[in-house]
């Protein structure tokens, strides 16, 4: 099995067309797909995509948009004969509400939209590729093996209580459900920060000017999440802001948070006193 995230009429013939934000996360994606031995192909964004992964495609299996020309990557989708769409990696957030440079299929989408966020932005998106014939896969597909796994992933004993952690999940889950973001940082009961429209790395930045010791960051999902499109990610570069802002114990939902490159994460946070932990 390729993975268990697939669609179980998957196949494997056809091709996949990547669409990549920001990050480690699509190159990850991109590897693991080439690894299984589908075709795949690439939908990239200026000022968005790493270079290094826009050119380990040929010329003919990539395409370099603006964000918001949807119409473009429609007609790329086409001309790849792609079976199947996968979002990896997030677009700048000041860039998709305030630096867009919508075609006309995208402002008809933007101007049909009552709330304009990310999750309504893509949803609306997501909608228009599947009405094209091609389905949306799953974001976790083919990373099965860098999901949160339940329990202490970095070894040895969780440092923060049952009843913290349980009030951190809390808080983290009704932030989720409010859709105001997918992070917290608590201490010993008392909510530090939120995350909100800053993103994870600003909001542990911001607990970190409290005091840390006891202090944990959750991330979570929301309940009727739709993993097309928004799967939290923990990775390296977050590991690094926990180290730089003084929090030492993050608690990410298995099976639900993608840890990129996940042996390398946990085998850094082991180095730097950092302890993971999984949660259902």
């Amino acid at each position: 099995m390729l993975s268990r995230f697939l669609p179980p009429d998957f196949d494997p013939r056809k091709p996949v067309a990547l669409i990549a934000g920001q990050g480690r996360y699509p190159m990850l994606v991109a590897d693991a797909i080439r690894r299984a031995g589908v075709p795949l192909r690439l939908i990239a964004f200026e000022e968005e995509t790493r270079p290094d992964l826009f050119d380990s495609f040929p010329e003919n299996e990539r395409r370099r948009l603006l964000v918001g020309q949807l119409g473009k990557a429609l007609r790329a989708l086409r001309d790849f004969g792609a079976g199947y769409a996968f979002m990896a990696g997030q677009i700048t957030p000041r860039r998709l509400f305030g630096g867009l440079h919508p075609d006309l299929g995208a402002i008809k989408i933007l101007f049909s939209l009552k709330r304009r966020n990310a999750e309504t932005i893509f949803g609306a998106i997501a909608a228009e590729i599947e009405n094209a014939g091609v389905r949306m896969l799953d974001a976790r597909s083919f990373l099965d093996d860098h999901l949160a796994s339940s329990g202490v992933m970095t070894g040895g004993k969780f440092p923060i209580n049952r009843e913290y952690l349980e009030h951190g999940v809390h808080i983290a889950r009704e932030s989720a459900r409010l859709d105001i973001g997918q992070g917290c940082v608590v201490r010993k009961g008392t909510v530090l920060a939120v995350e909100a429209f800053e993103g994870t790395d600003e909001m542990l930045r911001r607990a970190g000017t409290f005091k840390t010791d006891g202090t944990l960051f959750v991330k979570t999902v929301k309940a009727n999440q739709d993993y097309r499109f928004d799967v939290p990610v923990f990775g390296q570069r977050t590991l690094e802001v926990m180290r730089e802002s003084g929090l030492h114990a993050a608690a990410l939902e298995s099976g639900r948070v993608i840890i990129v490159d996940k042996p390398a994460v946990i085998a850094q946070a082991r180095a730097w006193g950092i302890s993971l932990l999984g949660f259902e």
